[in-house]
């Protein structure tokens, strides 16, 4: 079978350029794209399974090397008036 494809001229300047790098012809670049993925499951490289946690520990980690000063000088009001501190709207309690 055959397939034509229709390459934008820095699409087709691009695969060629990457197959050179290769060392192949353009036509085995494709073909081993395709090969990849036309593969059947029992034949694809399995991905890593990515570590999963909860946000909160996530910022938990991110946070525990800050000094207790530096949470010390945030302001008491923040979640309630976050708008104020981060947009400069008046406050909602005053």
């Amino acid at each position: 079978m055959t397939i034509t494809l229709a390459l934008q001229p820095q699409e087709e300047a691009r695969l060629i350029a990457v197959a050179h790098a290769k060392g192949v012809s353009t036509d085995a670049l494709v073909r081993e794209a395709l090969t990849g993925i036309l593969a059947g499951p029992q034949d694809r490289v399995e991905e890593p399974e990515v570590e999963s946690r909860p946000v909160w520990e996530v910022i938990a980690d991110n946070m525990k090397d800050v000094p207790a000063e530096e949470f010390a000088k945030l302001p008491k009001d923040g979640a309630g008036e976050h708008d104020h501190y981060l947009y400069g709207h008046p406050k909602r309690t005053e």
